[in-house]
């Protein structure tokens, strides 16, 4: 069975809003001190895994991209591992629209909150992306999505 990117990114969305809540996060302590943020970490997902400790419960195991979830003491992400760097971007500019945060490293992203996307920052080095935020408190009325910098009309 050959998976499509749409599959992945289906997948990788459902995965990332039962691990978020949908992506909101409380914004507490979203500050990191950027001296304590180690070099960018590399690997395949099972050496990344080992870094900080987990070992990973595989989702996915395709030629194009690796999943797995990991548990480690602070709570549950999600680490993926790319073939490429298009497929790596490609895959977190579709998932990026679920919301959520996102560790973002060479051929790997981890997904978590933001708690926990600060605490493997702290050992695996990258750099943090945030999804775009959907709350559910409206009518369902859709409001504008200019708030959303990576909706463009075309």
């Amino acid at each position: 069975m050959r998976l499509t990117r749409e599959k992945l990114l289906a997948g990788a969305a459902v995965a990332l809003l039962m691990l978020t809540g949908c992506g909101g996060g409380s914004g507490d302590k979203a500050a990191t001190t950027e001296d304590t943020v180690p070099a960018t970490a590399t690997g395949s997902l099972e050496d990344l895994a080992a870094e900080v400790k987990c070992t990973p419960d595989i989702q996915t195991d395709a030629d194009e991209i690796r999943q797995g979830v990991c548990k480690i003491s602070d709570g549950k992400f999600i680490l993926a591992t790319f073939a490429t760097d298009r497929g790596q971007r490609e895959w977190l500019n579709g998932a990026k629209d679920y919301g959520g945060s996102y560790l973002v490293g060479a051929k790997w992203v981890a997904v978590g909150d933001q708690k926990m996307v600060t605490t493997l920052r702290g050992q695996l080095g990258g750099t943090v992306e945030e999804g775009a935020s959907h709350h559910s408190g409206s009518s369902g009325g859709g409001g504008t999505e200019t708030a959303h910098s990576g909706h463009h009309s075309g």
